[in-house]
């Protein structure tokens, strides 16, 4: 009774793996005869252990056809993990930050139209960046705030956080949704982003995205510091985040593109659609390019206007 009690639980957990399979899921689910033949059991066999899956909610029926896929406990399961994870390797994460640049580093997420300071951890300079836990600031005037909306567009800023003119707290404080926009998309494309004298007066930041299995954005890594001694620095510290905000997010189970190696975002899949309906009308519809490709930053001091450049990040 126990080996058979074994051998039913290790057949569900092939049957389990294999739904959550990228071929599974791009397919929206798997028939009875592709587990079979996935698993190597008996038809007959796959079909009592999807009962059983489908009962307790692991698994379920594919909408509109007759495989099945993944389902809604799983996510449950998977969800109630992604929080005490995400702490748990952040601490990790900012202390490494810390002790590479010599500067704060804090963990972020989005509250509301405010970005709230989960975590912090701080060098032993006498001149530290404010990183207060439990408080809040403005999503638009900070590079998390940038981070944590990746991916929203215009439409999207505009409906959070309303079409602006925004009030200015540092001079380089992005003026309105459409501005605020230009630089999301800009710092897209290094994966990070940066804000110079943005939320206050002297301060510089860097942050990047943290994604969870699902591939939504659900955290934000970034590093501050005063301009004269992070400044210079900036692009290092961004590079930097992006890289323990990758760490992190693969930890979490975020899906990567496989062709670059990197965490996969849904900016991805519709440009790959674009790309999809113009080879469909013979390549007459003009497709933006991809604005989550990496381009290199150059590294150097950032100054005290934004230029254009600049701005993009």
């Amino acid at each position: 009774m126990v080996a058979n009690r074994g051998t039913s639980l290790r057949r569900g957990l092939q049957i389990l793996s294999a739904l959550g399979s990228e071929a599974a899921v791009a397919d929206g689910g798997l028939g009875v005869t592709q587990l079979a033949a996935l698993t190597g059991h008996e038809k007959s066999q796959v079909s009592r252990t999807l009962a059983v899956l489908t009962e307790h909610g692991l698994a379920e029926r594919s909408p509109g056809r007759s495989g099945y896929r993944l389902g809604r406990e799983c996510f449950v399961l998977a969800a109630r993990t992604v929080q005490p994870r995400l702490i748990q390797d952040a601490t990790g994460a900012l202390e490494e930050l810390v002790a590479q640049l010599g500067e704060a580093a804090h963990l972020s997420v989005v509250h509301g139209a405010q970005i709230l300071t989960l975590l912090t951890r701080s060098p032993a300079h006498s001149i530290v960046a404010r990183g207060w836990v439990g408080r809040t600031v403005p999503a638009y005037c900070t590079s998390s705030g940038r981070a944590l909306l990746f991916d929203h567009d215009r439409d999207a800023l505009v409906d959070l956080l309303g079409p602006g003119p925004f009030p200015a707290h540092g001079p380089n404080t992005p003026a309105d949704a459409v501005e605020l926009a230009r630089r999301i998309d800009r710092a897209r494309r290094v994966g990070y982003a940066v804000a110079d004298e943005e939320s206050e007066p002297g301060l510089v930041a860097a942050a990047a995205p943290v994604r969870d299995f699902t591939g939504r954005v659900v955290a934000a890594v970034n590093v501050s510091g005063p301009k004269f001694r992070l400044g210079e620095r900036l692009h290092v510290g961004g590079e930097l985040v992006r890289a323990a905000a990758e760490q992190i997010s693969a930890n979490l189970g975020a899906p990567v593109a496989p062709a670059a190696g990197r965490m996969s975002t849904p900016w991805e899949g519709r440009a790959a659609a674009a790309e999809g309906e113009r080879a469909g009308h013979g390549g007459s519809r003009r497709i933006r390019s991809d604005p989550t490709s990496r381009e290199s930053p150059v590294p150097g001091p950032v100054a005290g206007t934004l230029t254009e450049e600049e701005e993009a990040t």
